[in-house]
């Protein structure tokens, strides 16, 4: 079942919070995982393990690079999911 990018945006929220401890509501679409939230690249990766696992897509290891804003991987788990 494809998640709607709200959906998507709150999953990813959930995943930082027990990742990060970050609040959940911090995590918005414009916000960059490293300059904003502060991730590290071993965090980001386990972000993207529990987040293909939680909406059924696989996101290349070569796209993660790419997934500077929240907002780029709501939209990229959306697009992976159709």
């Amino acid at each position: 079942m494809a998640h709607s990018e709200d959906e998507i945006l709150a999953g990813l929220a959930e995943i930082v919070n027990e990742e990060t401890g970050l609040p959940t509501d911090a995590v918005t679409t414009d916000k960059s995982f490293t300059e904003d939230l502060d991730i590290d690249s071993l965090t980001m990766m386990t972000v993207v393990s529990v987040a293909e696992e939680k909406f059924g897509v696989t996101i290349p290891d070569e796209e993660v690079k790419n997934l500077a804003t929240v907002g780029d991987a709501v939209r990229y788990i959306a697009q992976a999911q159709s």
